[in-house]
């Protein structure tokens, strides 16, 4: 079989569980398929299933939640004026539409603002307050009381301290990790800042801010100005915070699942914002059989094209119009900007593989790549590509300005991102300018002439952190699967169950006899399976190699349509030899 060359294809491995746990969950009603899937992703018990909100870890584990929902309802009652600070990517939009349709539920005052990336960067800068200032001026008004962020603001130091030189107050929601100094907010809302003892961690910013609602309808709740009769129902954002969780890629912990399992109810009961109704018709997909896939890869990205192409004002208003009229024609402007978007990616991508013809991955734990023509809002997707091709932390460079370049970088399992980049700033001061992020993504600003001693300096810290065997793909997959459950009843099942980062869709894996290939478009592989007399179609996207007679398959499950007939077809992950 033919291997692309210099790539990592990988290994198939069955992900171990216990059968004992398998077993308790089937005796409670589960699946017996679906038991088997549940032991293999951690859960033990039945009620760890469970998607009620009543289920949902409460608001009062948040370090200084409280203190925020004191605090907001004191400014709402004083008739204070609020801005939020948004970030320019599908959480951070859609962070900032809850912030603002939740707060203008509850009373408040609220615009917001959200920086173009290519001129201010992330996060609340000095350069934003001042701008926020000088645009209030220039209006003829005094500048908003508060800032509140949404998915920033846990790194904004310089930016909280210029806040308050202005006599402005910032309330900071956020969830990234936070550096060694803690910005000087009036109160800080984020699961990873120190001391914070709440169960989930994996908070997207949007989670964040819907805790600091829900909190703050409490409080106010305390204060006689709403009972359970006449609250501000919260529940109606959920559609919202189910897209900006699963765009993110948190890890879907029970507490998630809950937040993005309620979302898609409302999504598939039709009880969705105008945008994301129009969001979901652009992209060609039914809202009632909504899933985390749509979210992930159809409905996300559109929104994301905003702000990685032109500036995310305009996907923030398609989540807080009410015009259905509107919604759709800004839908339309989003569909067009993620044309583009991929255009451009499959421009940088080509330029990268060129750039990288010499590159061996076997000779390096790490990779990085820079070209002056990249676009600054696509190289997250580029470096995500790499990373998957080659299987190696992967940070592609554009240009940033005059002197300086930005990173967007991914990682592997096992290889901590920001926290290599905070080895790599420790051992080298000033050579990284700015940088923040996740385990699995984060982003950096160096100096463009910094470029070859940062790739040594990051290729030391692969070194240091790296085995070997980490940087050996596996296909990981949940085994066999028994004959009777190739079936479209089986993957409707499947398909109603809320998966993701973390929490894995199910991807199978058998031996087979091929009987028949052919190569689609010049780039896929239609293949025709066999095991114990049943025939299988199946599809390897992106795959033109010639295969073996026995082959071991790591597939997904799919109901393919065509002339409106559906037929169980599987979609390929992986393909080796088979041993026997």
């Amino acid at each position: 079989m033919n291997k692309p060359d210099n790539a990592n294809s990988g290994q198939i491995r069955t992900r171990p569980y216990s059968f004992r746990e398998s077993e308790m969950l089937r005796q409670q009603g589960v699946h017996p398929v679906l038991a088997r899937l549940y032991s293999a992703r951690g859960l033990k018990s039945k009620q760890e299933l469970s998607t009620e909100l009543s289920a949902l870890h409460a608001p009062s584990g948040l370090l200084q939640i409280d203190r925020a929902a004191i605090f907001l309802a004191d400014a709402i009652a004083a008739d204070k004026r609020f801005i939020i600070v948004a970030d320019y990517d599908c959480d951070g939009a859609t962070a900032c539409a809850v912030a603002l349709r939740g707060l203008r539920m509850l009373g408040a005052q609220v615009e917001f603002i959200v920086p173009n990336r290519f001129e201010y960067g992330y996060g609340l800068t000095p350069e934003i307050v001042e701008m926020i200032v000088s645009t209030s001026k220039g209006l003829g008004t005094t500048p908003p009381d508060i800032i509140i962020t949404v998915d920033n603001g846990i790194a904004s130091v310089e930016g909280v301290a210029q806040a308050k030189l202005h006599g402005i107050d910032v309330v900071v929601t956020d969830h990234h990790l936070p550096g060694a100094t803690l910005p000087d907010a009036r109160v800080i809302v984020n699961p990873n800042q120190p001391d914070c003892e709440f169960p989930s961690k994996n908070l997207a910013g949007v989670g964040v801010m819907f805790y600091v609602l829900l909190a703050l309808r409490a409080e106010m709740r305390r204060r006689g100005i709403f009972d359970q009769t006449n609250q501000p129902k919260l529940d109606s954002l959920l559609d919202l915070v189910a897209l900006g969780t699963v765009a993110d890629v948190v890890k879907l912990d029970a507490n998630n699942r809950i937040l993005v399992a309620q979302g898609l109810k409302r999504m598939r009961a039709g009880k969705m914002h105008a945008g994301v109704a129009a969001l979901f018709r652009v992209a060609g997909r039914q809202p009632q059989n909504a899933s985390p896939f749509d979210l992930g890869f159809a409905i996300g990205p559109r929104l994301n094209a905003a702000g990685r192409m032109d500036d995310m004002k305009v996907g923030i208003e398609c989540l807080t119009t009410d015009d259905d009229g509107r919604a759709w024609e800004i839908a339309q402007q989003l569909n067009t900007l993620n044309s583009e978007r991929r255009e451009k990616e499959a421009e940088m991508q080509d330029v990268a593989l060129l750039l990288l013809e010499d590159f061996q991955a076997q000779d390096s734990n790490t990779l990085c790549v820079f070209d002056e023509s990249w676009h600054q809002g696509v190289i997250g997707i580029v470096a995500s590509r790499l990373k998957d091709k080659f299987y190696r932390p992967t940070i592609t460079f554009a240009p940033g300005g005059p002197g300086v370049i930005k990173g967007s970088g991914r990682s592997i399992p096992g290889f901590h991102l920001r926290d290599a980049l905070d080895l790599v700033s420790k051992h080298h001061p000033g050579l990284i300018q700015k940088f923040g992020g996740h385990a699995m993504a984060a982003g950096l600003t160096i100096g463009a002439a910094d470029l070859d001693q940062f790739t040594s300096a990051f290729e030391r810290v692969g070194q240091q952190l790296l085995e070997p065997a980490q940087m050996q793909r596996l296909v990981e997959t949940d085994g066999a699967l028994e004959e009777s459950f190739y079936s479209l009843e089986f993957i409707q099942l499947l398909a109603q169950q809320v998966w993701g980062q973390g929490f894995p869709a199910p991807t199978f894996s058998d031996e087979f006899r091929l009987i028949s290939q052919r190569v689609l478009k010049e780039r896929h592989l239609k293949l025709q399976l066999e095991k114990n007399g049943q025939r299988y179609d199946a599809i390897w996207f992106g795959h033109t190699d010639n295969l073996p007679a026995k082959v071991q398959v790591a597939f997904r499950l799919d109901a393919n349509e065509y002339n409106g007939v559906s037929r169980v077809q599987l979609l390929v992950e992986h393909i080796e030899a088979s041993g026997s």
